[in-house]
């Protein structure tokens, strides 16, 4: 069957790669999307194990259509007793980029019309619409004067990996937090450090990573296992086939922060997934922390400016930049920041540039390789 992959923008490519690792076919690239084939097992495999994946949605139907009253007709062309009995319940989610048909909701509101009305007219029922746990969740997506109907696999967004019990003020994305350990091309063959932690997001992903957790195997409940094909048997050994594969990691993974609140928040988070001791979590001022003496992956959120001065933030920035060149010799280090002028201050030159959004904020994502004396030399002595 075919398949569509959301994710974030700027995350496309490593999706990619993903899916293509876990046996995916005719993968292709889109915008925030990417689309592959595969079996049913594939589809499961996708949903639990995919760190940079927001949902798995299954195309159904594709139509062209140019009017609110259209969309209505060209819905009611399914036959929609193959997902749904009376009994079930049903919500539609619709993303509209088109001149013909402007209105998300409307879509939505017209989608659902249709299919509840053509339960009535056969019936005299209809099913009842949830939004928030439906038997089946449907996306339409309209572009220009083309509509698609998908099936969501996923349920709930698979940014909800479940270990979040507690939380800072803006904690970062789970998808968003393992694309850029995923973009840093690490994969658990050296130390890694983060910083500033927050409740931990980005040491959590890290260690999900190192140990070849799957991401989502704390989740109970994926929409697939609400529809009439789902296969609880299949579902058990995919699952199981993903819990044999974890692995053993010899380095160490560091979090650290200077908020007493982040400290509790990160370790009730490890605890959740059993990495309490997995993870050196320490109170500290990133200016005092000591690197180990094995070089490694540094990626760090730092402020953006919401609680700093002008002046104040790119000061800051300056001592980060200032101490990753002092402290730091040997190490790659990547930082996410969504203003430009403070990521100036940093005092380095960026090997690698990448674009991302955390939340609404575009930011950029950008690489710092650390060496002793000029980049001349570390060229000549590699």
């Amino acid at each position: 069957m075919d398949y569509l992959a959301k994710t974030l923008a700027g995350l496309e490519e490593v999706l990619a790669n993903e899916l293509s690792s876990i046996g995916a076919e005719k993968i292709e690239v889109g915008n925030r999307v990417v689309r592959f084939s595969g079996d049913k097992a594939l589809m499961y495999r996708a949903n639990l194990e995919l760190r940079t994946a927001l949902r798995i949605l299954v195309p159904i139907h594709r139509f062209r259509v140019r009017h609110e009253n259209e969309l209505y007709k060209k819905v009611q062309q399914v036959d929609w007793s193959k997902y749904l009995d009376l009994t079930d319940t049903l919500a539609v989610d619709a993303v509209t980029n088109s001149d013909f048909i402007r209105h998300s909701h409307y879509a939505a509101l017209k989608t659902k019309d249709a299919i509840v009305d053509q339960f009535r007219q056969k019936t005299g029922r209809r099913p009842d619409v949830d939004i928030k746990a439906p038997t089946i969740r449907l996306h339409l997506h309209i572009r220009n004067d083309w509509g698609t109907i998908l099936l969501d696999s996923s349920g709930d967004s698979l940014h909800k990996r479940g270990y979040r019990q507690a939380s800072v003020a803006a904690p970062i994305n789970e998808v968003l937090a393992a694309g850029m350990i995923m973009l840093a091309g690490w994969k658990g063959d050296s130390p890694f450090i983060d910083p500033m932690c927050g409740s931990g997001t980005l040491p959590i992903e890290a260690a999900m990573i190192a140990y070849n957790i799957p991401p989502l195997i704390l989740r109970k409940s994926f929409g697939f296992m609400r529809w009439r094909d789902f296969e609880s048997g299949l579902w058990r050994q995919v699952r199981k086939d993903a819990i044999a594969k974890k692995t053993s990691f010899e380095h160490t993974i560091w979090a650290s922060d200077t908020e007493s609140e982040a400290i509790e928040a990160i370790e009730t988070n490890l605890r959740t997934l059993d990495l309490i001791r997995k993870v050196q979590v320490q109170k500290i001022d990133f200016l005092e922390l000591e690197p180990p003496e094995t070089p490694g992956l540094m990626i760090m959120n730092p402020p953006y400016n919401e609680r700093l001065e002008y002046n104040d933030i790119n000061v800051f920035y300056k001592a980060v930049g200032d101490q990753m060149k002092q402290a730091y010799s040997g190490w790659e280090a990547w930082i996410i920041s969504s203003n430009k002028e403070a990521l100036k201050h940093i005092g380095l030159r960026p090997s690698r540039k990448v674009t991302l959004y955390n939340g609404a904020l575009e930011c950029k994502f950008h690489k710092f390789e650390m060496y002793k004396g000029t980049k001349k030399v570390k060229e000549e002595a590699d």
